[in-house]
Protein backbone atom coordinates (compact mmCIF):
# COMPACT_ATOMS: atom_id res chain seq x y z
CA UNK A 1 0.00 0.00 0.00
CA UNK A 2 1.47 3.64 -0.91
CA UNK A 3 0.61 6.51 1.00
CA UNK A 4 1.04 9.97 -0.50
CA UNK A 5 3.95 12.06 1.12
CA UNK A 6 1.15 15.06 1.73
CA UNK A 7 -1.25 12.56 3.55
CA UNK A 8 -1.68 11.91 7.05
CA UNK A 9 0.60 9.46 8.65
CA UNK A 10 -1.45 6.48 9.34
CA UNK A 11 1.55 6.11 12.68
CA UNK A 12 -1.52 9.30 14.04
CA UNK A 13 1.30 11.94 14.88
CA UNK A 14 -0.30 14.67 12.87
CA UNK A 15 2.05 15.35 10.75
CA UNK A 16 2.14 14.52 6.77
CA UNK A 17 3.47 11.00 5.89
CA UNK A 18 6.16 12.44 4.00
CA UNK A 19 7.53 14.67 6.98
CA UNK A 20 7.23 11.29 9.49
CA UNK A 21 7.38 7.67 9.11
CA UNK A 22 8.51 7.92 4.99
CA UNK A 23 11.51 9.41 6.21
CA UNK A 24 12.62 6.48 8.64
CA UNK A 25 11.54 3.86 5.60
CA UNK A 26 14.07 5.71 3.37
CA UNK A 27 16.67 5.25 5.25
CA UNK A 28 16.65 7.93 7.87
CA UNK A 29 17.38 6.94 11.56
CA UNK A 30 14.53 7.18 14.24
CA UNK A 31 15.55 9.96 16.50
CA UNK A 32 13.71 7.93 19.56
CA UNK A 33 12.16 4.81 20.33
CA UNK A 34 9.47 6.78 20.09
CA UNK A 35 9.15 7.52 16.18
CA UNK A 36 10.89 4.47 15.33
CA UNK A 37 7.57 2.17 17.28
CA UNK A 38 5.51 4.47 14.99
CA UNK A 39 6.99 4.07 11.70
CA UNK A 40 6.89 0.39 12.46
CA UNK A 41 3.47 0.20 12.97
CA UNK A 42 3.14 2.59 9.88
CA UNK A 43 5.05 -0.36 7.85
CA UNK A 44 2.80 -2.86 9.00
CA UNK A 45 -0.18 -0.88 7.68
CA UNK A 46 1.79 -0.05 4.09
CA UNK A 47 3.11 -3.78 4.11
CA UNK A 48 6.91 -3.25 4.22
CA UNK A 49 8.32 -6.26 5.65
CA UNK A 50 11.59 -5.73 5.08
CA UNK A 51 11.81 -2.55 7.12
CA UNK A 52 10.12 -4.32 9.81
CA UNK A 53 12.99 -7.25 10.04
CA UNK A 54 15.62 -4.38 9.83
CA UNK A 55 14.39 -2.78 12.24
CA UNK A 56 14.39 -5.54 14.90
CA UNK A 57 16.98 -6.38 16.89
CA UNK A 58 19.31 -8.98 15.81
CA UNK A 59 18.84 -11.25 19.10
CA UNK A 60 15.44 -11.46 18.86
CA UNK A 61 14.36 -11.06 14.95
CA UNK A 62 12.72 -13.48 13.12
CA UNK A 63 13.70 -15.30 10.26
CA UNK A 64 11.57 -14.24 8.04
CA UNK A 65 8.49 -12.01 8.25
CA UNK A 66 5.38 -12.32 6.13
CA UNK A 67 2.75 -10.16 6.30
CA UNK A 68 0.71 -12.00 3.10
CA UNK A 69 -3.10 -12.07 3.93
CA UNK A 70 -4.86 -15.34 3.62
CA UNK A 71 -7.92 -15.06 0.78
CA UNK A 72 -10.18 -13.03 2.47
CA UNK A 73 -8.37 -11.93 5.55
CA UNK A 74 -7.19 -8.45 4.73
CA UNK A 75 -5.76 -7.00 7.76
CA UNK A 76 -7.43 -3.55 7.90
CA UNK A 77 -4.96 -1.16 10.51
CA UNK A 78 -7.58 1.22 12.82
CA UNK A 79 -5.17 3.68 14.62
CA UNK A 80 -2.59 3.68 17.08
CA UNK A 81 -2.69 5.22 20.39
CA UNK A 82 0.71 5.86 21.78
CA UNK A 83 0.67 5.62 25.79
CA UNK A 84 3.80 6.47 27.13
CA UNK A 85 7.28 7.03 25.97
CA UNK A 86 10.09 6.28 28.59
CA UNK A 87 13.52 6.36 28.56
CA UNK A 88 15.07 3.28 30.41
CA UNK A 89 19.17 4.22 29.69
CA UNK A 90 21.61 5.79 27.51
CA UNK A 91 20.62 3.03 24.42
CA UNK A 92 17.16 2.06 25.68
CA UNK A 93 13.77 2.96 25.74
CA UNK A 94 10.20 1.42 26.34
CA UNK A 95 7.25 2.36 24.13
CA UNK A 96 3.29 1.69 25.69
CA UNK A 97 0.76 1.59 23.14
CA UNK A 98 -2.33 0.16 21.51
CA UNK A 99 -3.06 -0.85 17.94
CA UNK A 100 -6.27 -1.93 16.80
CA UNK A 101 -7.00 -3.78 13.69
CA UNK A 102 -9.29 -5.99 11.48
CA UNK A 103 -9.08 -8.77 9.52
CA UNK A 104 -11.57 -9.26 7.32
CA UNK A 105 -14.59 -8.68 8.27
CA UNK A 106 -14.41 -9.44 11.67
CA UNK A 107 -14.40 -7.50 14.95
CA UNK A 108 -11.63 -4.41 15.36
CA UNK A 109 -8.76 -6.42 17.76
CA UNK A 110 -7.07 -4.16 20.09
CA UNK A 111 -3.39 -5.04 20.43
CA UNK A 112 -1.84 -3.70 24.11
CA UNK A 113 1.99 -3.67 24.02
CA UNK A 114 4.94 -2.53 26.27
CA UNK A 115 7.71 -2.64 23.82
CA UNK A 116 11.22 -2.52 24.76
CA UNK A 117 14.11 -0.83 22.14
CA UNK A 118 17.18 -0.60 22.67
CA UNK A 119 20.20 1.71 20.20
CA UNK A 120 23.27 0.37 18.88
CA UNK A 121 25.21 2.54 16.46
CA UNK A 122 22.99 5.47 16.32
CA UNK A 123 19.97 3.51 15.52
CA UNK A 124 17.07 2.53 17.38
CA UNK A 125 15.83 -1.41 17.29
CA UNK A 126 12.77 -3.27 18.80
CA UNK A 127 13.84 -5.49 20.78
CA UNK A 128 10.88 -7.82 22.64
CA UNK A 129 7.36 -6.64 24.12
CA UNK A 130 7.68 -7.52 27.98
CA UNK A 131 5.08 -9.69 29.37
Amino acid sequence: MQIAPTSPCPCGSGHAHGRCCARWHAGEAAPDAEALMRSRYCAYVTGNADYLLATWHADTRPQALSLDDAPGQRTQWLGLDVKRHRVTGADTAEVEFVARYRVGGGSAVRLAEHSRFVREDGRWYYLDALA
